[in-house]
């Protein structure tokens, strides 16, 4: 059985808060607005970091390899939404994707409705053009679904097609000819990943 999880919500601009066990009723809370939200494992967790302020903590700070980290995210509460930084957060998608298509945050909203996965993959995609555009030999990403199967072309069948399937095989194609030239790809835990959006 599956870990309930409760979700915290603090809307800036009507002081509007809570808790809710459902992740829908609170992207619904959030959607569109300024807003901070975190899920937690009780609704005791939830309620105190609401009354601590409802604050983001920073992250550990560990030693991040020289490297290019990708992640996807729904955060903002305005779909998914895709990140590519180096180690120490500078986003990179300004360098291969084209400047309308970037946000104010130097990151890229999917106008269709997609996956967080579909969104992880995406941002693979990039992630490994900036890598062999510049000699760049190592990637990290926190999904290992997409980082030990669909990068490599492992999926199941009955449940991934269209563009999902497409874009399968341009991230397996561009993995192949990364690694060919000495490149490597890991995965990094979410929490000191450098690109993290949040919600994976």
């Amino acid at each position: 059985m599956k870990n309930k999880k409760y979700y915290a919500y603090f809307v800036i601009a009507s002081n509007l808060k809570g808790v809710t066990d459902s992740w829908a009723e609170c992207q619904k809370k959030v959607s569109g607005k300024e807003a901070r939200f975190k899920g937690f494992k009780s609704e005791r967790e939830a309620k105190e970091w609401l009354e601590s302020g409802s604050k983001y903590e920073e992250k550990q700070r560990i030693k991040l390899e020289k490297a290019v980290y990708f992640d996807a995210g729904t955060g903002r509460g305005k779909g998914v939404e895709i990140s590519v930084t180096d180690e120490k957060g500078q986003n990179l998608l300004v360098k291969v994707m084209l400047p309308q298509k970037i946000n104010r945050f130097g990151k890229h909203i999917i106008k269709e409705k997609v996956t967080n996965y579909y969104g992880e993959l995406l941002a693979m995609k990039y992630a490994l053009k900036f890598a062999i555009k510049s000699g760049t030999k190592k990637i990290f990403g926190d999904s290992k679904l997409v980082i030990n199967y669909w990068s490599k072309g492992f999926f199941n069948k009955k449940n991934v097609f269209g563009k999902t399937l497409k874009l399968i095989s341009e991230v397996t194609a561009l993995r192949k000819k990364y690694e060919k030239s000495g490149g490597s790809i890991g995965y990094v835990p979410g929490g000191h990943n450098p690109a993290d959006l949040g919600f994976h």
